[in-house]
C-alpha cells in the first residue's frame, strides 16, 4: 500500500527528492564566475541543470573556464565586464536577459581584498575594495531584480560573503575586506526582508579558508597546516565544499530559506566567534 502525505487543503505534499535540487530549466548568473568559488558554484549549478552566464574581468578566464564547463557537459554563456562599473554592471544584466532570457539564480562573487595596517590603509584600496565587494552586489541585485525577478515575482540570490564578515581578526591586516563582507552579510538579510514579497529568496554563503587567488597571500604567510589547526574538522575548503550549499540555496530544495548565512569554514566560526 502507497501513502503520500497531504496538507490541511488536501494538497500532495511530497516531491522527489532529487527534483527539489533539480535545475534543469534554470538559468543562473554568476559574477567573478571564472575561478575559484566562482567557478565551482558554475559546476554545481550546471551540473544540477542550470544553464549558466560567466561574468569576469578577464576574457582569457572566462575561455578556459567556459571550455573546462562545456567539458561536463554544460550550456555555459560568458561576458568579460568590470563589476566595479555601474555601466558594465548594467551591460551584464541586460547581456544576461538576451542570452538567458530570464535570470533565476544570481550568483553575487566577483571580489577584492587588499592588506595593509589601518592606520596606513589607502584610500584607493578602500575605494577599490567597497565598490567591487559591495557596491557591486547592490548593483547587480538591483538591476537582474528589476529586469528579471521581481516582474517575474521569483528568483534565487546568493551572496559570497566570508567569515571575515562574521567576526573580526587580530592576524590578518583587511579591513576594507572584513567591511565590506560585514556589509554583505547585513544586505543579505536586508533585502531578503524587503524581497521576500516577490518571492525572491537572498541568502550568503560564508566561506572560510579555500586555495584561491585571494588568499594566495594568506596561505603563503600563515600556512595551509597552521590554518586548518584553527578548524575543528582540521582542514581547508576544497573544490567541492560549497556546491552541496549553493545547490540549496538556488533550488527549490531552499525555497523556504531566506536571509541566512551559511558558514562554509570548517567550524572556524562556530568555535573562534562570529555569526
Amino acid at each position: 500500500m502507497n501513502f503520500r502525505f497531504h496538507d490541511f487543503e488536501g494538497h500532495a505534499m511530497s516531491t522527489p527528492v532529487q527534483k527539489l535540487f533539480d535545475l534543469s530549466g534554470k538559468t543562473a548568473l554568476i559574477t567573478g564566475g571564472s575561478r575559484g568559488l566562482g567557478l565551482q558554484i558554475a559546476e554545481s549549478l550546471g551540473e544540477a541543470g542550470a544553464r549558466v552566464l560567466l561574468s569576469s574581468r578577464k576574457a582569457v578566464d572566462l575561455e578556459e573556464a567556459a571550455a573546462h564547463l562545456k567539458a561536463k557537459g554544460i550550456d555555459v554563456h560568458w561576458l568579460a565586464a568590470d563589476a566595479s562599473d555601474p555601466a558594465q554592471i548594467q551591460k551584464v544584466c541586460d547581456e544576461a536577459m538576451k542570452q538567458l532570457g530570464q535570470v533565476d539564480i544570481l550568483v553575487n562573487n566577483a571580489g577584492a581584498t587588499w592588506g595593509a595596517p589601518a592606520e596606513d590603509y589607502p584610500l584607493e584600496a578602500w575605494d577599490k575594495v567597497m565598490n567591487l565587494n559591495i557596491r557591486s552586489i547592490f548593483l547587480m541585485s538591483q538591476a537582474v531584480g528589476k529586469a528579471s525577478m521581481i516582474p517575474r515575482r521569483q528568483g534565487r540570490i546568493i551572496n559570497i560573503a566570508s567569515i571575515a564578515g562574521l567576526s573580526g581578526s587580530i592576524d590578518v591586516k583587511f579591513i576594507a575586506y572584513g567591511t565590506s563582507k560585514g556589509a554583505v552579510v547585513n544586505f543579505t538579510r536586508t533585502l531578503a526582508g524587503e524581497w521576500g514579497a516577490y518571492g525572491i529568496t537572498v541568502n550568503a554563503l560564508a566561506p572560510g579558508f579555500f586555495p584561491s587567488k585571494m588568499t594566495k597571500g594568506v596561505l603563503a604567510e600563515f600556512g595551509t597546516d597552521k590554518l586548518a589547526a584553527q578548524a575543528p574538522l582540521k582542514r581547508i575548503g576544497d573544490d567541492d565544499d560549497l556546491k552541496g550549499a549553493a545547490l540549496l540555496f538556488a533550488s527549490a530544495a531552499g525555497k523556504h530559506i531566506t536571509g541566512q548565512i551559511l558558514a562554509v569554514d570548517g567550524g572556524v566560526s562556530a568555535v573562534h566567534g562570529g555569526g
